[in-house]
């Protein structure tokens, strides 16, 4: 009976946390926003249980921090630390998508292309968001590494919010947005050609650029 209870309440913080982890990744909650486990209990009609487990799921995934005998946050970065993770992500997703290559095929690389397509041809800022994690995702998708791929997704999941501000940013200027799909497109052709030290050097500028850009903009961490 305990062992049924144990997995009904296992399901349930999966579901709770794959639910606020789409909700966070999409912007529904602010940095730094309060997340009350009465009121994630009482949406999701369950326990308290299952909605502290998968607070937990969402601490490791680098979407909230939790503080002992105090509650959970939205993750929030200033501007050292989101430059910091920048550049740590400059240096090791070349590296993940260097060991992913060789496993990608035809196929997946036009998916790329098509993903990159649907990106350049006005897809507004929410929707350009998700197809460009799926897009930098799937081509890290085939490496077959210990810690690396899951250290880019946590990654990936605290600079959410900033990608996000970089998007609006750069989607006010015609000649920002130019130079996002340009080397989208650059990418797949180095993938194809299967050329790494080209595919690398593009992504390296290509996350590079994003941090140089918001650091032009403190004023993103102050809201």
């Amino acid at each position: 009976m305990n062992a049924n209870i144990e997995t009904v309440e296992s399901v349930a913080s999966l579901r709770i946390a794959d639910a606020l982890r789409r909700a966070i990744i999409a912007g529904e909650f602010a940095p730094g926003e309060r997340m009350r486990q009465e009121v994630i209990a009482e949406q999701f009609g369950s326990s308290r249980l299952p909605v502290r487990e998968a607070l937990r799921i969402l601490q490791s995934d680098g979407l909230v921090s939790i503080v002992a005998n105090s509650g959970a946050w939205v993750s929030k970065l200033d501007a050292k630390e989101c430059s910091e993770s920048y550049e740590i992500r400059e240096r090791i997703e070349p590296l993940l998508l260097r060991e992913s290559m060789a496993g990608l095929s035809a196929d997946d690389v036009a998916v790329m292309r098509g993903l990159a397509e649907q990106m350049h041809d006005g897809a507004d800022v929410e929707t350009f968001l998700r197809l460009d994690r799926e897009f930098h995702l799937m081509s890290y998708a085939k490496a077959e590494t210990v810690l690396l791929s899951s250290l880019v997704e946590r990654l990936w999941n605290t600079t959410q919010h900033y990608r996000r501000a970089f998007t609006v940013l750069a989607w006010a200027r015609a000649t920002s947005r130019d130079v996002v799909h340009y080397e989208h497109f650059l990418l797949v052709e180095a993938i194809e050609r299967g050329d790494p030290e080209d595919a690398q050097r593009v992504l390296a500028g290509h996350i590079r650029r994003t941090r140089l850009e918001l650091s032009q903009h403190p004023e993103i961490f102050t809201t």
